[in-house]
């Protein structure tokens, strides 16, 4: 297989079929007699393994009989197993020039360019030796293989179906449709073909790793806790049959993180590490496995390690490095923006020769066409602002695309498509492909809604398919490709000055950069927490990836000037009982003892919420949809503006929401603020009661006018396209 579909399944390449010597020749006159004679030493070498000496053997055979194709099969085998493939293939070839019927030179000559990464070859070469012998098993598993490498899923499934009514129990078979499910996405399928071939043969450890990895795609698709067990259980399967098997370990940790179990996740990486040192994946999950677990630095190393070594040409490493550096507690912006200029140079100006004249019509006056890109039509945090948008978009002014990048569609999804005029599924389009049909449907303006995050279609923006293009809320900062024009924000996220630091043109919007629609599930705000209790309780609901050596050091100078108050942190994060540990640890060094800590994940949060008095950002990267929620149940929360954007997003929100006392210049000042909030309790009682009513009369929670003002925007946007094309009318 090649290192993309190792990476894809987990799995090493199909097991080698041994093909046994070809038979000698019957006897013949007297010149071949003494070819016959050397073939049949050769055999004698071969059989006891002493390939030099078969070679030169079958070389005699050659020299003295030229033109039998058996002489030359059997050098070119012997070859073959010397790893001599160039020469080998120059023997068969001659085998099967000699002889076009010649069954072991065809399917010899299929092995070998196979072994050379020449698929498309090896396909040719299977092919005839099926057509020459369709009962031969092995061939179906073999000419499949090439076929996938090939890119001819169509054929390779076509292959399984007839080689699976002829031999319905060959295990490596099923395992093959099961790998052609998982390039299709289609991980139900997958499994139950994996299972079959494990049925089939419980040995197969390949077997074993596509049903963690399909089992652990599928948990990220329908969010079931139990695919990531069973993921788990069927790496550890893999590796209980073959222990030093690095891409079962990788599997281990990849469903060990997905259940939050992050340090045992830690463990198992670092294991196939030791295994297979040189491998990108495995340090790129590494990487991301301590950006979960807040440690930044040694993050930032792995993944830089993961990008050194990939040559795959794929963006996805790069992407989570940008990821980790947004989160960096003590870089500066201007560096971090840095990395994001280098993937500009190596993904971005190079598709600059794809770039073509948009045809566009030219008429200012008529309705656009915009496309939303975005892996989140789906149950995901997104919707809470996507979906407020898409409903109050006005018919008459923009003709609505939804390019919906979904593994599994669910209830929201049919929400979405309720909201769109065109419904778009993208899965298994490659860049180009997408990028042709979004040229094709004549999108006016296209969004980006998920920047650096999993699921991106960056690679189709950095093709320029549509005259517009701009970024917007699924990531929170520049994606540094240069061919994206525009990063819709607001004067408090991106202030005037900022533009340094962003690849796009920051198009500031009046007001708020988002309308927030809250789950209908929230309940009611509480009375103030405090009342009851005699004391403040202070919280977030962040990952632990925002909690830095800052944010520690500050929220305990808090709670020693405040003896009598209470932290709660909670997040998915803190089901690990390692991070909950490590956190504890880190107040506890600065004189906090545990019980004044509350840590832990409760879903849904809203209890949770309602036990909070004062919300308490991180910083430099602020918390997100955990903001507007806190808001929402009437916690006022303190923000320190830091860098652009990510650093402002309190800022942002609370600005929104009317309420910009909230936000802080620096540490000190955001200590006294917090102080000040718990020192007067009927002030705090009284923003309890009164926060929900005015946040919902803020721009924050205006959807319909948020909607006018993003359509106004995207008309502004289009007529400067216009104007610098020079052209309004065709």
């Amino acid at each position: 297989m090649t290192s993309w579909l190792k990476k894809l399944f987990g799995t090493g390449p199909a097991p080698v079929v041994p093909v046994a010597a070809p038979a000698a020749a019957a006897p013949t006159p007297p010149t071949v007699d003494a070819s016959t004679a050397q073939r049949q030493q050769g055999n004698r070498f071969l059989d006891q393994g002493n390939l030099s000496a078969a070679v030169a053997c079958y070389r005699q055979a050659v020299a003295l009989d030229p033109a039998s194709a058996d002489a030359h099969t059997s050098l070119g085998f012997a070859l073959q197993q010397l790893g001599q493939l160039a020469a080998a293939q120059t023997a068969l070839t001659q085998a099967l020039a000699l002889q076009p019927g010649n069954f072991d030179a065809a399917y010899l000559l299929g092995q070998v360019h196979n072994s050379l990464q020449q698929p498309e070859r090896a396909m040719a070469y299977f092919e005839q030796a099926l057509a020459l012998q369709p009962a031969f098993e092995p061939l179906y598993g073999e000419l499949c293989q090439a076929l996938i490498q090939a890119g001819a899923l169509d054929a390779a499934r076509k292959l399984l179906v007839e080689g699976l009514r002829r031999f319905p129990q060959n295990a490596m078979l099923h395992f093959f449709l099961g790998n052609l499910h998982t390039l299709a996405q289609e991980w139900a399928a997958a499994i139950a073909s994996y299972s079959t071939a494990q049925a089939l043969n419980p040995a197969l450890t390949e077997a074993s790793e596509g049903l963690a990895a399909a089992h652990r795609r599928l948990g990220y698709a329908d969010l079931q806790s139990e695919n990531y067990a069973a993921s788990e259980q069927h790496s550890r399967q893999a590796l209980a049959l073959r222990p030093q098997d690095a891409p079962a370990q990788n599997n281990l940790g990849s469903a060990l993180a997905a259940q939050d179990r992050l340090q045992e996740a830690e463990t198992a990486f670092r294991a196939a590490l030791a295994l297979a040192p040189q491998t990108a994946l495995f340090h790129s999950n590494l990487g991301g496995n301590l950006v979960l677990q807040g440690r930044l630095e040694e993050a930032v190393t792995s993944l830089r390690q993961a990008i050194a070594l990939d040559d795959s040409g794929n963006p996805g490493g790069f992407s989570n490095l940008l990821f980790a550096l947004n989160y960096h507690p003590d870089l500066a912006a201007e560096a971090i923006f840095e990395d994001y200029k280098a993937f500009e140079q190596q993904f971005g100006a190079p598709r600059r020769a794809d770039w073509q004249p948009h045809p566009n019509d030219r008429n200012p006056a008529r309705r656009l066409k915009v496309g939303y890109v975005s892996p989140d039509f789906k149950n995901h945090a997104a919707r809470f602002f996507i979906e407020p948008l898409l409903a109050w978009h006005d018919r008459s002014v923009v003709e609505i695309y939804a390019y919906a990048e979904l593994a599994q569609e669910d209830s929201l999804t049919q929400r979405y498509k309720s909201c769109a005029a065109h419904w778009v599924p993208t899965r298994g389009l490659s860049d180009a492909e997408l990028a042709q049909r979004i040229r094709a449907d004549g999108i006016d303006v296209l969004v980006d809604m998920a920047g650096h995050t999993a699921g991106n279609r960056l690679g189709v923006f950095a093709r320029k398919p549509a005259p517009v293009s701009l970024s917007w809320m699924g990531y929170g900062t520049t994606t540094g490709l240069r061919a994206i024009d525009y990063y819709l924000t607001d004067a408090t996220s991106a202030p005037q000055g900022s533009e340094h630091l962003f690849s796009e043109e920051p198009w500031r919007l009046p007001g708020s950069f988002v309308s927030y629609r809250p789950g209908a599930a929230m309940g009611e705000v509480n009375v103030l927490p405090a009342l009851e209790r005699g004391y403040v309780t202070l919280g977030t609901l962040t990952r632990s990836i925002r909690i830095n050596h800052h944010t520690v050091r500050v929220w305990a100078q808090i709670l020693q000037r405040l003896p009598t108050a209470r932290l709660v942190v909670d997040s998915r994060s803190f089901e690990d009982a390692a991070v909950k540990n490590t956190l504890a640890q880190q107040f506890a060094a600065l004189g906090i003892a545990p019980e004044r800590l509350q840590m832990g994940f409760t879903s849904p949060p809203w209890d949770v919420l309602r036990g909070i008095d004062i919300g308490l950002d991180c910083f430099p990267h602020n918390s997100g949809t955990t903001l507007f929620e806190t808001l929402y149940m009437g916690i006022p929360f303190v923000t320190l503006a830091g860098r652009p954007s990510v650093g402002r997003l309190g800022s942002a929100i609370l600005q929104g929401a009317g309420h910009p006392e909230w936000i802080t210049q620096s540490e000190a000042e955001y200590m006294e603020k917090v102080v000040a909030l718990a020192s007067d309790l009927p002030a705090l009682a009284q923003i309890r009661a009164t926060l929900r009513a005015h946040m919902q009369a803020s721009p924050l929670m205006d959807e319909e006018g948020f909607a006018k003002t993003v359509e106004q925007a995207y008309q502004a946007m289009f007529a400067r396209w216009l104007e610098k094309t020079g052209m309004l009318f065709n």
